[in-house]
């Protein structure tokens, strides 16, 4: 059933491709108004990101980021009379809004602005702390544990397949520790939680490495489920409903509070989470916006590319966005994203 649902959600997202740009609902009206400073007016800004974190503490961590972008974007010519912030209740619902013209602003992952390239465009790549391991050896991870953040600034990173303290994914971390192998038949005897189709780091690097390295896929495993967040993920590994999650190579560090305080564990997630396999590198997140939305021509973009880098590298700015592991912001263009775009296509003629 699971294997169904999801090729259902790929078949559903590569009709909304097609869908994109029939209409918007979105209320910016007012395109070509200038205030009393010479300033374009525009009544309304929305801005969603996706559900990688609890949604409440994202709306939470994002709140400054409409004063923030009010008054950066005063500087760029442009008077904004509201900043609107959602968070979408899919990575595929933000990047169909994106595309539909309903959200102005998207902070997608490279694989969901891929799969709705055709109605976003790329503006920025978001740059984050490089991490302290960087190696495509899991039992390198395990031996260097804890992973620790450093100054150097990356514009990618790597998906780790992360097993948890089950009995199951103890056994399948005690044999990668001591080098050996792991086989298919040890990976589809696990459980396994996985990210929406869409997710890099959740789904389509994962989804990759497993073809590199056992000509399967995730649609394969006899035992998978769909998670809604990474907090979910992690929810359900320390309570050992699941025995393996994959996540953002930087993921453990974010929950290394939430595993003990409220999962309930009495060891450290660093202690009782070992990595079983490593990905490629993932070329970073995105800030992408739609190109169907009434007011967004060539001069928004602009001003708002140069917004969000300034805003990046300002003290309060970098606290609201490092909900997201950002640092900072450099701008991209859709090639960056070509090896995400061969990616996806492997990923589509899998499902098949």
């Amino acid at each position: 059933m699971f294997k169904k649902v999801l090729k259902v959600g790929l078949a559903s997202a590569a009709a909304m491709l097609l869908l994109a740009g029939c209409g918007s609902s979105s209320s910016n009206d007012s395109k070509g108004e200038k205030d009393a400073d010479g300033n374009i007016k525009l009544e309304k800004l929305t801005i969603g990101f996706v559900p990688s974190r609890d949604a409440d503490e994202i709306v939470t961590a994002t709140e400054p980021l409409k004063n923030l972008l009010k008054d950066q974007m005063k500087k760029e010519g442009y008077n904004i009379e509201n900043v609107d912030i959602s968070v979408g209740t899919s990575y595929e619902a933000v990047g169909e809004s994106l595309s539909s013209g309903t959200l102005d602003v998207g902070f997608i992952p490279g694989g969901t602005y891929v799969l709705y390239e055709d109605g976003t465009d790329v503006l920025l790549t978001a740059t984050r702390k490089g991490l302290s391991i960087d190696s495509d050896d899991a039992k390198v991870w395990n031996d260097e544990k804890p992973t620790k953040n450093t100054d150097e600034q990356v514009a990618y990173y790597r998906a780790l397949i992360i097993a948890g303290p089950s009995a199951k994914g103890q056994a399948l971390a005690k044999k990668v520790n001591a080098g050996e192998k792991l086989t298919w038949d040890d990976l589809n005897s696990a459980s396994w939680a996985m990210a929406n189709s869409s997710s890099s780091a959740g789904y389509i690097y994962p989804t990759l490495w497993m073809n590199k390295n056992y000509d399967k896929t995730l649609l394969d495993l006899k035992d998978a489920v769909q998670s809604d967040s990474y907090a979910s993920s992690f929810a359900r590994l320390a309570a050992g409903q699941i025995d393996v999650v994959m996540a953002y190579a930087d993921a453990r560090l974010d929950y290394v509070d939430t595993w003990t305080k409220e999962f309930g564990r009495k060891n450290d997630i660093w202690s009782e989470t070992n990595v079983i396999g490593v990905t490629d590198p993932i070329y970073n997140d995105t800030i992408s916006v739609s190109k169907n939305a009434p007011n967004m021509d060539a001069d928004l973009k602009k001003a708002l590319s140069k917004a969000f880098i300034e805003i990046g590298k300002t003290e309060e700015g970098k606290k609201v966005i490092s909900i997201y592991n950002h640092e900072g912001y450099k701008e991209a263009k859709a090639s960056d994203y070509d090896d995400e775009k061969k990616a996806q296509e492997l990923i589509k003629k899998i499902s098949e």
